[in-house]
């Protein structure tokens, strides 16, 4: 997910299938950088992949960066490790660069007897490289190393996986914890081995390490319980920091929690499963000057700064998909701007940035999803009709109707959001294949198809909110075969609309562009079922108003 604060530039912030865990904060790195009130400090959960450009005067950050925990194993099995924590300040990033940030996906639990779970994965930032924590032993296995490492199980030499690996300074992790052969050990966690498995009893998980960097103490990188052997009255490890519990009482091992990079629980003996590593989570923490712009080009979860009592904002939706066989243009995401929206400072504020809609092979094209900021929901533009005559759907923006022999129908905008889509053409002669209809835009309704003319996608509209006028939300524009008698496919309304494909046989229209909520473009005629266009992402952006 992206996040721009527009004084200045942006940082990339991705994060991989919302595991791992990647947090940074600013450390001193903007002066009030507009009039209207001194600098604020803005802390924000990133829980979808994206890309963070360095804003103009930011030369260092603050960091903590967890990786994904490893997964544990079956069978008397040892607690999953602690993915890498690595924490530090002041590291030089340099202002107007992309930076790439991968979230680590936590290990899966083993899910058949006998079986181990898998490495957690690693969480990168810049330089910085957290390892994934290691899977888990058991009675046929020994357990991996890696960020911290995974817990024992009875094979011998039954040591814990190592931890720290590779090395780093000072040190992302611990060991696994040991079994004594009747039990399993914890996986290590990282501040602290997990403890041996002995006695019938699996060993605790090692303890993770507490983090301030969000505003508030919060605990990471914990590692998962081993698991005991209950038919000698022996219970299961308990997880640390978040970790999974071992087996004893219970078969499996249970799971992580969510966005803590810790180990899952390890099995007990006769059959017991494995916990999932946990899944992890993208922290900022920074300072901003009021009347600051952060653009957001993924989903994510933003707290609203002290002082902060309302924004401007801009919310547009996903695109929707072109159709084929002389589809029709998808309709664009809607389109909902306005100023002084009222927030309440301390509240995190969910993020929701629309996906456009899936392009691939098909008939019709789908519609887009919503993007949406605190109250503010704007609709999904419509997917597009095939050719046959099929409708568009309704969205934000409506979905322009397929041509190709019959007219489908327009799909409607939705109020205040959007226009509807372009009928397609329906008049008859030779040869009788007549154009898709265009998809809506924010400002105008997409164009009809005719007996020799694809339909233009709808205009979009112009904002400035960012500091510059960009123009969002283009209807896609319909598609048309140059052996029908149609002298071209349609082109695709201002703001990201896709253009209408123009060839013999199917093909598909452009795409809708990312991060403007542009409609897909119409595909040529020659299959009823054939390739389709995707609409383009949406985008969230908000101004602080101090």
């Amino acid at each position: 997910m992206l996040l721009t604060v527009l004084t200045g530039t942006a940082l990339s912030l991705k994060v991989t299938h919302h595991k791992g865990l990647i947090m940074f904060a600013y450390s001193k790195i903007m002066q009030a950088l507009a009039a209207g009130g001194g600098p604020v400090t803005v802390v924000q959960r990133f829980l979808a992949s994206g890309t963070w450009t360095c804003p103009t005067g930011v030369t260092t950050v603050d960091y903590l960066v967890v990786a994904g925990g490893g997964g544990g194993s079956a069978d008397i099995a040892g607690g999953g490790g602690a993915g890498g924590f690595r924490t530090g300040t002041g590291l030089s990033v340099t202002a107007g660069t992309d930076y790439t940030i991968t979230v680590g996906a936590g290990g899966n639990g083993a899910s058949s007897s006998g079986a181990v779970g898998t490495n957690g994965s690693n969480s990168v930032f810049s330089s910085i490289t957290s390892n994934g924590g290691g899977y888990a032993g058991n009675y046929l296995t020994v357990p991996s190393s890696g960020g911290s490492g995974g817990g024992s199980g009875s094979l011998a030499p039954k040591t814990g996986g190592a931890g720290n690996t590779p090395s780093t300074s000072p040190s992302q992790g611990s060991n696994g914890g040991d079994s004594d052969g009747s039990a399993a050990g914890g996986g290590g966690g990282a501040s602290a081995v997990g403890a041996t498995g002995t006695s019938n009893n699996g060993g605790n998980g090692g303890a993770g390490t507490a983090s301030t960097i969000s505003g508030s103490s919060v605990t990471y990188a914990g590692g998962g319980g081993g698991g005991g052997d209950s038919r000698y009255g022996g219970t299961g490890g308990t997880g640390a920091a978040g970790g999974g519990n071992g087996g004893g009482t219970v078969a499996d091992g249970t799971a992580a929690t969510a966005n803590t990079g810790s180990g899952g629980g390890g099995g007990r003996q006769s059959g017991g499963l494995g916990g999932a590593g946990g899944s992890g989570i993208v922290i900022l923490s920074y300072s901003v000057a009021s009347q600051t712009v952060f653009t957001f080009k993924s989903s994510t979860a933003w707290v609203c700064p002290t002082g902060v009592t309302s924004v401007d904002y801009l919310v547009v939706a996903g695109g929707g998909g072109g159709g084929c066989n002389i589809g029709g243009g998808g309709g664009a995401g809607g389109y909902r701007t306005g100023t002084s929206l009222s927030v309440t400072a301390g509240t995190e504020y969910t993020v929701t940035v629309g996906a456009g809609a899936a392009g691939g092979t098909g008939t019709t094209g789908a519609s887009g999803s919503n993007s949406v900021f605190s109250s503010i929901t704007s609709t999904g533009g419509g997917g597009a009709g095939g050719g046959g005559g099929s409708n568009g759907s309704s969205g934000g923006s409506g979905g322009g109707g397929g041509g190709n022999s019959a007219g489908g129908t327009g799909g409607a905008g939705t109020s205040g959001q959007g226009s509807a889509g372009g009928s397609g053409g329906s008049g008859s002669g030779a040869p009788n294949n007549n154009g898709g209809g265009g998809g809506g835009g924010a400002s105008a309704v997409g164009a009809n198809g005719t007996l020799t003319t694809a339909g233009n996608g709808g205009a979009g509209s112009a904002s400035s909110i960012s500091g510059s006028s960009v123009t969002y939300a283009g209807g896609g524009a319909g598609g048309g075969q140059n052996n029908d008698g149609i002298t071209g496919g349609g082109v695709g309304g201002s703001g990201g609309g896709g253009n209408g494909a123009f060839v013999n046989g199917p093909n598909a229209g452009t795409n809708g562009t990312a991060n403007t909520g542009g409609g897909g473009g119409g595909s040529s005629g020659g299959a009823v079922s054939g390739p389709i266009s995707s609409g383009g992402s949406g985008i969230v952006i908000i101004k602080i108003n101090q």
